[in-house]
């Protein structure tokens, strides 16, 4: 079976709405381009949805949970 662990490339906080995307070139997240609430809320500890619905492991699908 192979495994595949993916990244997620967008992130987006649960409190003010700040958007961010991931940055191959520079290695780092990045506040999304053209969003009106793109910079959200200065204050704001920003609670990112890594719990959600993006799901990190992919497998070939063959009944074997990885």
């Amino acid at each position: 079976m192979d495994v595949t662990i993916r990244k997620p490339t967008e992130r987006e906080c649960e409190e003010c709405g700040r958007r961010e995307v991931w940055n191959d070139t520079t290695g780092t997240w990045r506040v999304a381009v053209g969003d009106d609430r793109r910079v959200g809320e200065v204050y704001c500890i920003h609670e990112w949805d890594i719990n959600g619905t993006f799901v990190p492991v992919e497998s070939d699908g063959d009944g074997v949970d990885a």
